[in-house]
């Protein structure tokens, strides 16, 4: 004996209800993905473009007291800002932490700054600069 077929006849009724739920995941999954690369794109953006100043350690030098910094600041002419130092001990506990301001109408500044510190630091850690 033989069996009758459950399935329709393909083309005769129309769209299956999966299809038209296929076709609708598709769209919003184009739409979600449209709307995050504008996101990425967005922040990328703000990052790179918003980023006015950056800065470099060059060298550090300790002592009890203090802990003299080295930086090279880069930035635009017009742009005012500061940059956070930190120090740590040896055993890692932060012993001293400055922002130090930058208002110099130059495109490059190398200054030495100096630390003061709580207890003998062993680092110089550049935390990071920002425009005002």
């Amino acid at each position: 004996m033989s069996t009758a077929s459950t399935q329709l006849p393909e083309g005769r009724y129309g769209r299956s209800a999966d299809e038209r739920a296929d076709r609708k995941l598709k769209i919003i999954g184009g739409v979600l993905g449209v709307c995050l690369l504008v996101l990425v794109g967005w922040f990328a953006y703000y990052y790179v473009g918003g980023n006015k100043i950056s800065a470099e350690l060059i060298s550090f030098d300790t002592s009890a007291d203090s802990v003299k910094v080295h930086l090279e600041v880069r930035k635009d002419v017009d742009v005012e800002g500061y940059c956070t130092i930190r120090s740590q001990a040896e055993d890692g506990a932060e012993v001293g932490r400055h922002d130090f301001h930058f208002d110099q109408n130059a495109t490059r500044i190398d200054k030495v700054v100096t630390l003061r510190t709580t207890s003998p630091g062993t680092t110089a850690e550049l935390l990071g600069c920002h425009a005002d």
